[in-house]
């Protein structure tokens, strides 16, 4: 228990890291997600295109390969980030390409005769949106959503191959120092509480959209 309590602090402070990277990737992908979707949904072919180029490289190639390339690969083309700015581009760019086609097969699946009703309704665009076919999308997607929010936390531990000091960072460090596993197995329960705090906002939230049938 003495040890644990001695290697809780630089868990806390590298799960505070993970917290940090969760929350703003979340903030900022979501509703670039939201754009990138309505781009690929564009009648502009330029625009249209562009962002499936985009979409396409950010899904086809891997997080981690897309790390190293913000913090040590455009340094050669003068274009320098921070650590913590570094990651946090990267995650935003490659989470919102994902959120990007999860809300694309929402609004894709939503019948064109709820516009046409809205129209008759006298509804403008923003009304159409938010009172009929958000609520709508967002119980379709959910689901979606949340698996990618999940694979964010874990996905976080790849910050550490650009030196941040994450939860699995401060976990490997005291393994290494320490010669013990301790380290990993709280690493481990720490990762499974931020997971179930997930799932249990999952469920909560998945209620809430259960009203639009």
């Amino acid at each position: 228990m003495e040890y644990v309590m001695q290697i809780m602090p630089a868990l806390i402070a590298g799960t505070l890291m993970t917290l940090k990277i969760f929350f703003w990737t979340i903030i900022l992908a979501l509703p670039l997600g939201i754009l990138v979707a309505l781009g690929e949904m564009s009648k502009i072919k330029p625009i249209k295109w562009l962002v499936e180029f985009y979409v396409w490289i950010m899904r086809g190639t891997p997080l981690l390969l897309q790390l190293i390339f913000v913090f040590y690969g455009l340094p050669i083309l003068h274009i320098v980030f921070p650590r913590y700015e570094a990651a946090l581009f990267a995650f935003v760019l490659n989470y919102a390409a994902y959120f990007a086609e999860i809300f694309r097969g929402g609004l894709q699946s939503i019948h064109k005769g709820q516009f046409e009703a809205a129209q008759v309704l006298r509804l403008n665009r923003w009304q159409t949106m938010t009172k009929i076919i958000i609520p709508q999308v967002m119980k379709i997607v959910l689901p979606s959503i949340f698996n990618e929010v999940i694979n964010l936390v874990k996905d976080s531990s790849l910050v550490y191959v650009i030196g941040l000091g994450d939860l699995l960072r401060a976990g490997n460090v005291a393994m290494a120092r320490d010669v013990t596993l301790v380290p990993l197995v709280l690493v481990a329960a720490i990762y499974l509480i931020l997971i179930s705090v997930c799932a249990f906002a999952q469920k909560r939230i998945e209620k809430h959209f259960s009203y639009y049938k």
